[in-house]
């Protein structure tokens, strides 16, 4: 593939691509997310979310997509999906969720389409 046709890819509607500058532009919160593999860090977070956000120097942009639960907006500030799921989990966010988020449905709107597709 030349390279003129991977710019192309880039420009995909409705897609955040995760490159090297996203990953840069996103280190603090994957890192973040990543400490939630063990229960010190979830626990350290439930107890003091803004402290803990804080600790691991999340934007202003970052804090505000993690205090809405925007995953969609922790994508755009440099979320790594694979990281961002230990939060969603958090959150108590399921595959659903994040699908509805992900397609501008409610959960219950984004459920009935999976269901639908299934009857097909």
């Amino acid at each position: 593939m030349s390279h003129a046709s991977f710019d192309q890819h880039l420009d995909i509607p409705g897609t955040t691509i995760f490159d090297g500058e996203m990953a840069m532009k996103g280190y603090g919160l994957n890192k973040m997310c990543y400490s939630f593999n063990g229960a010190q860090g979830r626990d350290a977070f439930l107890a003091d979310p803004e402290g803990y956000m804080a600790k691991y120097g999340l934007t202003d942009a970052q804090k505000d997509a993690v205090r809405n639960k925007d995953v969609l907006g922790m994508i755009r500030e440099g979320g790594n999906i694979y990281y961002l799921a230990k939060l969603a989990g958090i959150f108590k966010l399921s595959v659903q969720d994040i699908g509805g988020q992900q397609t501008g449905m409610t959960t219950d709107e984004f459920k009935q389409k999976l269901l639908d597709q299934n009857k097909q």
